[in-house]
C-alpha cells in the first residue's frame, strides 16, 4: 500500500515538473503591456496531461466534435518550422490548451495587439516574420519589429483539405463567433500589412499563439 502511495506521489511530481519546465521553456516578447509566446503551439497534450487526438485523415477530420491537431498536410517537416495546427474544439476545450501560466489570447487581446502596432492596416508587416524563407514573395511591409516572428503555417479546412502555406499565417482566439460553431481568428498575408479578422468553423485548423496570464 505504502508503495503505490509513494508510486502516485512520484508520478504527480513528474507531472507538475513537468507543467513547470513547459511554462518556462515558452520564448516571449513584450509588446505593449502583454507577454506573447514567439513561436506557434506545438503542445500535444492538454494542461490537465490528456492527449489531444492527432488526425490525419481528412473524413475523420471533418467528423470531428472534439479537439485535435495535425500538422500541414500531415508532415512533421511542417511541423518542425510552423508548429501544428489546432481545431477550435482544441482551443476551447475545458482542460486548457495553452502551457500554465499562458492562455489562447481573446478577440480583445488581438485587438489590443494589433492597436499597439498602429492598427489593422500597418500592424500585419510589424508582425510578420521578415524574408522570403518561409513567406512567399513580396511578403510585402515584412519588418518584425515587435518580434512576434509570424510564420505562414497554413490553414486546413473543416473538409480536411490544406490550404495556404507560405501565404497566410493563421491564429485562432478564444472567443466565440457569429455563432456557437464559429470562433474568431487573426490572419497575415503575403501580398499586404493587414491583419484581418473574420470568424470561422469550429472544424478548421489554424496556428495557436499564446499570451500570459
Amino acid at each position: 500500500m505504502k508503495n503505490q502511495i509513494k508510486f502516485k506521489t512520484i508520478l504527480m511530481i513528474t507531472f507538475l515538473l513537468g507543467l513547470v519546465m513547459e511554462s518556462k521553456s515558452q520564448v516571449t516578447v513584450k509588446i505593449g503591456t502583454q507577454k506573447w509566446t514567439t513561436k506557434n503551439l506545438e503542445v500535444t497534450k492538454y494542461r490537465n496531461g490528456d492527449e489531444i487526438p492527432y488526425v490525419e485523415d481528412a473524413t475523420e477530420w471533418a467528423k470531428l466534435t472534439t479537439g485535435a491537431w495535425c500538422y500541414y498536410q500531415n508532415k512533421t517537416s511542417n511541423g518542425t518550422i510552423y508548429g501544428k495546427l489546432y481545431n477550435l474544439f482544441a482551443v476551447m476545450d475545458k482542460r486548457g490548451l495553452a502551457p500554465q501560466g499562458f492562455h489562447i489570447p481573446t478577440d480583445a487581446e488581438w485587438t489590443i495587439l494589433s492597436d499597439f502596432l498602429g492598427g489593422t492596416d500597418i500592424a500585419g508587416g510589424k508582425l510578420k516574420e521578415k524574408g522570403i524563407v518561409h513567406w512567399k514573395s513580396p511578403n510585402t511591409g515584412a519588418t518584425n519589429s515587435s518580434g512576434f516572428t509570424a510564420v505562414p503555417g497554413g490553414y486546413r479546412y473543416s473538409g480536411g483539405n490544406f490550404g495556404f502555406l507560405g501565404n497566410y499565417a493563421m491564429f485562432w482566439s478564444s472567443s466565440e463567433g457569429g455563432s456557437k460553431i464559429l470562433g474568431w481568428n487573426r490572419f497575415l498575408y503575403s501580398n499586404d500589412t493587414v491583419i484581418g479578422r473574420f470568424d470561422d468553423f469550429e472544424r478548421s485548423g489554424m496556428s495557436v499563439r499564446c499570451v500570459a496570464d
